[in-house]
């Protein structure tokens, strides 16, 4: 007996040997899945691809067709599962429509965009119309509209559209995962004295914030201050929205870490370039 049960034990650590390797062996997504952490990367201007502990794609404004910056083709984003799409300008909306009819993933939009989405042939199925104040919460992810300070619409999509589109109220996205890490991508928002209100609610760890070439330095350095005074968990700054080779006279970097640096906030700013990943927390 005591023979047959050392065999026993040898077999299931021989079992968990191969497993073990067979894991270690699987592609990138689920080695990311092993770390716990959120993968982030910068794909230009506001578009990112965020990766969760267990390997869900989220990408936010996949602006590609058009953008000079970009360091990816449309049919390379051959894996997503959710698209935050924010307010109805174009480079908020991108390449959406053909990323998500591919891909399957789902649109977290404001209610009206999300319409317009359904009118270019994605699937009803697909589209999650959400306004601010409202979430969506699926696979361990949350994800929580909050308001933004800006436009939500765009010229006429062809010259048979009778009418601009009409993209709603704009918004912006607090990203919760699996592991509790909390991103906040406000989009295209002005500071607003409502971002210190969603910061001391959702805490979070990160902040994707708004450096419009044309910004004024101390106006997104308010923006961050907003969310730090009352998120004691904010530790990530990475700014969006910005080209990779800033035109003379464009908000600068060094600019509004002086900005911050005169209010007190001591955060790093990270700078990624195009297809630059980091894991989160870095």
């Amino acid at each position: 007996m005591a023979s047959l049960v050392r065999i026993g034990r040898a077999s299931l650590a021989v079992l968990g040997a191969c497993l073990l390797w067979q894991v270690a062996a699987l592609p990138g997504a689920v080695a990311q899945a092993q770390t716990g952490k959120v993968r982030l990367e910068w794909l230009s201007w506001s578009f990112f691809r965020l990766t969760s502990p267990n390997g869900k794609v989220i990408l936010t404004n996949p602006f590609i067709t058009g953008n000079p910056d970009a360091p990816v083709k449309v049919e390379e984003i051959n894996k997503a599962d959710l698209i935050l799409v924010p307010n109805g300008h174009r480079d908020e909306i991108g390449d959406t429509v053909v990323v998500a009819k591919a891909t399957g993933a789902k649109i977290v939009t404001p209610f009206e965009l999300g319409t317009w989405f359904i009118g270019r042939g994605v699937a009803e199925a697909q589209v999650m119309r959400r306004n601010p104040g409202s979430r969506f919460v699926w696979e361990g992810i949350t994800i929580r509209v909050v308001g933004s300070m800006h436009g939500s619409g765009s010229g006429r999509d062809g010259p048979s559209d009778v009418a601009p589109i009409y993209g709603g109220a704009a918004a912006g996205f607090m990203i919760t995962f699996e592991n509790g890490y909390t991103v906040y991508f406000p989009a295209s928002s002005a500071a607003t004295q409502d971002m210190a209100m969603w910061a001391e609610a959702y805490r979070p760890d990160a902040m994707l914030f708004l450096m419009h070439p044309t910004g004024e330095p101390r106006d997104v350095a308010m923006a961050v201050s907003l969310v730090a005074g009352k998120s004691p968990n904010l530790r990530t700054l990475v700014p969006q929205h910005h080209r990779v080779a800033p035109p003379p006279g464009a908000l600068t970097a060094a600019e509004v870490r002086k900005a911050l640096d005169s209010m007190g906030v001591r955060i790093p700013i990270i700078m990624l370039a195009p297809r630059q990943a980091i894991e989160l927390p870095n």
